[in-house]
């Protein structure tokens, strides 16, 4: 007899299923909302709007340029290369800006310099002439009489007292970097090829979904059309990880969620040899449209990450039609409706504790694991109602007459555990099983680096790191953040820490730093130079004795006593500040703020001692502080697991008694602390996604030991129950083991080791695992 809430169970969840239908097409109504920012994935460490508008103006350019060099044997080749590859990009229109060679403005240039003259000298320069005027004439002197000591931009009769020259010379070097007079060119010699310098600059950043794919595919067809000139390219930037990321992503994506698919439907088939239980994979897919739709609802968009890791959802969702699918081998006949009616109450505690344990890992600081945690949560949610309301309608009239072979597995496993218990008592197999833990967890060793999110390619990094040792341009993810209340305060503090910087450079510790203060000097500075001007006339007789006429150096002389004091604003108006426009943040709530960039660091403890007693001047090591992050979460992490643990106690109370709960929750427990030892015996280190890992082992496998302890159909159909789930969950965690992205593989791992242990110690959670079955199976 058909029982009235047979007939409305699976109407009213249609209703629901077209209601989350439509509202997954709405979101995606302008396109897949998903997103490839790795930055979205970590937490948010920034304590100020300031720190994280600097952090996002220093990443800009890794996100949205892209360098690439051209070598050959032949200068001129790599040139002619250089520049047909620029005009192909630049009318692409991928690109905003390609540049090969440098198109200055020399008029500009020239003016930058002319006016620039009391404010752009560098410190040494300004000393010398406060402090030495007489060598700072003489040496103008050997400079007007020998032509050969370096080309100035500015002829001498425009700057007799050779300022404009000493500000060019004084500029920070880039690299190994050399300008090719003839082309305007930026060429670097090395390993017997000139490399020519290419920058290319994108219309969108890194985290754009096609943006980055774009990039890689002209990049690898401009590399096969310069191959075929014997021209090799080298390039760099975020734009290509991404790219890689993403590809990585789809491929993984793919293969995990393709091969525990494929997997779990060739078992079922193989168990249940009828074609309509593949229908038992309708609640993994309605559980992956909840977790996405939910994900979308209150992220706004949903990260590749998510995906990669949501897919081995599937392996936990058919846990839930299996529950009853396996009962065919005790109930006879089978039926669906009554099946699901025998083991709901096991159902719906499974969907608890598995619903605790994922939504543990959203308290967690790290948005990517919220997201997972909200995707699988809403995902098991989805799959529970699907299996419990749609299911069993779907599957009324079929009769199942399963395979014997899973049958016959489970009573030969549990023969072989009874076997072993008559040689070895379970407390003598605790012992043992302690002795393991211990012996595993003493050779575990932590690790903690953000660099695990990401499976970076090799040939990216070889070709960065060739890059860099080619331009001798290392650029660094740290940074200095100076505040100040004015532009006068702010210089004072940036030439202070300019001080410390350069004994780093001059000890070959740091490579070099770009300052505002490289630009342009105090306002105080520049008076003090003025000064300093005023006093020259008695010690240029050289300069006249050379032919100058004297008439000339005083008009020179009046024009730059008249000169404005420039400010910041100013400096960063010309040509010469392009390098130095990033660094300013300009107003503040509280004054005026700006950076300091950084290249080829060695130490990056050495950094903090510098910013030590100097106001206002502060570290930014994103790198760094995520690592703390790391490791500081690994404690909260096992404090969640626990926290997870008593809350599936407290739950389990009701139906199993403080004794039972405690039986069932200490099996996960054991596992997961197996799970442990087992990557310390394997040599694997314990880190944050480790733990991560093995709050969901306590979720999932407590499942298994509530099967186990219910014995519904008797021991072996429970132990075949719990066969079946382990192995489809396995399917989709074991996969993620092999992931070329650590953070996944080593997730993946922890809880496939866990998984494991938790099926092997589940026959414990029964009283009497070989006895009789405690519910016998309806007919």
């Amino acid at each position: 007899m058909t029982l009235p809430s047979e007939r409305m169970l699976p109407r009213l969840f249609l209703i629901l299923l077209l209601a989350v239908l439509a509202l997954a097409g709405w979101q995606w109504r302008d396109g897949a909302p998903l997103s490839a920012n790795l930055m979205e994935l970590v937490p948010g460490t920034a304590p100020d709007a300031l720190e994280l508008r600097a952090e996002q103006r220093m990443q800009e350019p890794l996100n949205r340029e892209m360098l690439v060099l051209v070598g050959h044997k032949d200068r001129q080749q790599a040139i002619a290369m250089a520049q047909k590859l620029g005009e192909q990009w630049q009318a692409s229109g991928v690109f905003e800006k390609v540049k090969w060679n440098l198109q200055a403005d020399l008029p500009a240039v020239r003016t930058q310099l002319l006016q620039g003259r009391l404010a752009m000298l560098s410190a040494a320069d300004r000393q010398q002439l406060i402090e030495h005027p007489d060598a700072f004439i003489q040496q103008r002197v050997q400079a007007l009489f020998d032509p050969f000591t370096g080309f100035s931009l500015v002829p001498s009769q425009d700057d007799w007292l050779g300022l404009t020259g000493r500000i060019q010379n004084s500029q920070p070097q880039h690299g190994s970097v050399q300008l090719d007079i003839g082309s305007g060119a930026l060429v670097a010699d090395a390993d017997g090829k000139s490399w020519v310098m290419l920058r290319a600059r994108t219309v969108g950043n890194a985290f754009d979904m096609n943006l980055p794919l774009q990039v890689a595919d002209l990049l690898q067809h401009s590399r096969e059309e310069a191959a075929r000139s014997d021209v090799q390219l080298l390039a760099a930037s975020g734009l290509l990880y991404a790219a890689s990321g993403q590809r990585q992503a789809a491929r993984e994506m793919t293969w995990v969620g393709g091969g525990a698919t494929v997997g779990i439907l060739l078992l079922l088939l193989l168990a249940f040899r009828r074609w309509r239980v593949l229908l038992a994979f309708v609640p993994v897919l309605v559980g992956m449209l909840f977790g996405a739709v939910a994900c979308v609802a209150l992220f706004g968009h949903m990260h590749v990450m998510t995906l990669v890791l949501g897919s081995s959802l599937i392996g936990v969702a058919v846990d839930y039609p299996l529950h009853y699918l396996s009962k065919s081998w005790s109930l006879k006949p089978w039926h669906s409706w009554p099946a699901l009616h025998l083991t709901l109450p096991g159902l719906t505690l499974s969907l608890i504790t598995s619903c605790i344990g994922y939504l543990a890992l959203a308290w967690t600081p790290f948005p990517a694991l919220t997201q997972i945690a909200v995707f699988s949560a809403a995902g098991l949610v989805g799959a529970y109602l699907s299996a419990v309301c749609l299911l069993p309608a779907l599957l009324k009239g079929v009769d199942l007459r399963p395979a014997q072979w899973p049958m016959r597995i489970a009573e030969k496993l549990l023969e072989l555990r009874e076997s072993l218990l008559k040689y070895l008592r379970t407390p003598v197999l605790l012992a043992l099983l302690i002795a393991f833990c211990v012996g595993g967890l003493l050779q575990l060793q932590s690790k903690n680096d953000i660099r695990q999110w990401i499976g970076t390619p090799q040939q990216l990094t070889d070709e960065a790191q060739t890059i860099a040792r080619i331009t001798g341009y290392q650029p660094t993810s740290q940074f200095f953040l100076v505040r100040a209340a004015n532009q006068q305060e702010l210089l004072e503090r940036l030439t202070a820490l300019s001080e410390r910087l350069d004994q780093l450079v001059n000890l070959e510790k740091l490579q070099g730093y770009l300052s505002l203060n490289q630009l342009v000097s105090q306002p105080s500075e520049q008076r003090k130079v003025r000064e300093a001007l005023s006093k020259l006339p008695q010690f240029w007789q050289p300069l006249l004795d050379l032919g100058v006429p004297a008439a000339a150096l005083q008009a020179e002389l009046a024009t730059l006593r008249a000169l404005p004091t420039e400010d910041i604003d100013a400096a960063l108006a010309g040509p010469l500040a392009e390098p130095y426009r990033t660094l300013w943040l300009g107003p503040t709530d509280d004054g005026v703020a700006a950076m300091v960039s950084l290249q080829g660091l060695n130490n990056p403890t050495l950094l903090r001692v510098q910013a030590l007693d100097l106001p206002g001047v502060q570290l930014v090591d994103r790198l760094g502080e995520l690592n703390e992050v790391f490791a500081a979460t690994q404690i909260s992490a096992a404090e969640l697991k626990l926290a997870s643990c008593v809350l599936i106690v407290l739950v389990l109370i009701l139906p199993f008694g403080f004794g039972g709960a405690l039986r069932i929750v200490s099996l996960p427990l054991l596992a997961a602390l197996c799970s442990l030892a087992s990557l310390g015996w394997l040599g694997q280190p314990l880190t944050l996604f480790s733990l991560f890992g093995l709050l969901l082992v306590t979720a999932i496998s407590v499942d298994y030991a509530i099967l186990m302890r219910e014995q519904i159909g008797g021991a072996a159909a429970s132990l075949l129950g719990t066969l079946l789930a382990a192995v489809t969950t396995w399917l989709s965690f074991g996969l993620l083991a092999v992931s070329s992205t650590p953070a996944v593989s080593n997730f993946g791992l922890s809880v496939s080791l866990g998984l494991a242990f938790s099926f092997i110690l589940a026959p414990w959670a029964g009283r009497q695992v070989h006895a009789a079955p405690v519910v016998e199976p309806a007919a």
